[in-house]
């Protein structure tokens, strides 16, 4: 009896610590500088559907960072906000979203030459729709302790856009610059531990590859922009993500997530279980 005692405590000390060092995990993950994919949420490992089966819904908001390169780095910022639907058991979710979402490129328009000024450095678009799909499937150790994967795409059905307006060697141009098809894929692993009332937290890497056309209605020296379509992606291919899921009143759950690697970003979702 002496032994068993002992050995239920000592299960109970190394949990508490692994708990207090996943929490404190997921406070540096959201204190750090990073970026993350478009589309919303990760979310948990294990999918808040019923064990049984069953469908899930949620809202959610997003402010996404990511940086893009194409000799020059700009940083593409991003509110999102989404509805979520899902289909899953405690071990698997298939789920679908749509979307909604800005976007500001930072110095899409800053002049590298004298000869040319323009009206204002950053380009900057409201809403456009996007869609997302995804998968997760989860292995759970024991009661407390699982080990989860994920894939999840996203596609914007709509062109971004904006105008500039300016000078070059005096004479006045203006000049319209579009972001076209606009996607990205993203496949993570996560560790989760569920802790007392049924809290959820998790953390793990992911990898992601994103990619957008840009095309400028005018060739305007001095811009970063201004030799045709070109192609670019996101600078860094991985990093990291944490969060907390809470269980509330009759279904409803609150999800927390941050997400990083070149730049940081953080959101948040209330879901519900069917």
């Amino acid at each position: 009896m002496r032994n068993h005692q002992e050995l239920t405590s000592k299960k109970g000390g190394i949990l508490t610590k692994l708990i207090k060092t996943i929490l404190a995990s997921v406070f540096i993950l959201f204190a750090l500088n990073g970026t993350a994919a478009a589309g919303g949420l990760f979310g948990p490992p294990q999918s808040v559907s019923k064990e049984s089966g069953g469908l899930n819904t949620a809202i959610g908001y997003n402010y996404h960072e990511d940086k893009y390169e194409n000799g020059t780095d700009h940083v593409f910022q991003q509110n999102q906000v989404y509805s979520h639907l899902g289909y899953g058991t405690r071990n698997w979710e298939i789920y679908g979203r749509i979307g909604a979402a800005d976007l500001k490129i930072s110095d899409a328009f800053r002049s590298t030459q004298a000869s040319t000024a323009t009206s204002k450095n950053d380009f900057d678009d409201n809403w456009r729709v996007f869609g997302s799909l995804g998968a997760k499937g989860f292995y759970p150790f024991n009661k407390t302790f699982g080990l989860g994967a994920f894939v999840q795409g996203s596609y914007y059905f709509s062109d971004f856009k904006d105008h500039v307006w300016g000078t070059r060697n005096g004479a006045p141009f203006t000049a319209e610059l579009k972001v076209k098809d606009l996607w990205d894929v993203n496949f993570g692993i996560g560790f989760q531990a569920t802790v007392p009332n049924n809290i959820r937290v998790y953390i793990g890497p992911y990898i992601y590859y994103s990619e957008t056309k840009i095309s400028p209605s005018a060739n305007i020296p001095g811009l970063d922009f201004s030799a045709g379509e070109v192609r670019i992606q996101n600078k860094t291919a991985a990093g990291g993500f944490a969060g907390i899921d809470i269980p509330l009143l009759r279904g409803f759950h609150l999800n927390i997530e941050g997400q990083f690697s070149e730049r940081f970003s953080i959101g948040a979702a209330i879901s519900f279980s069917y």
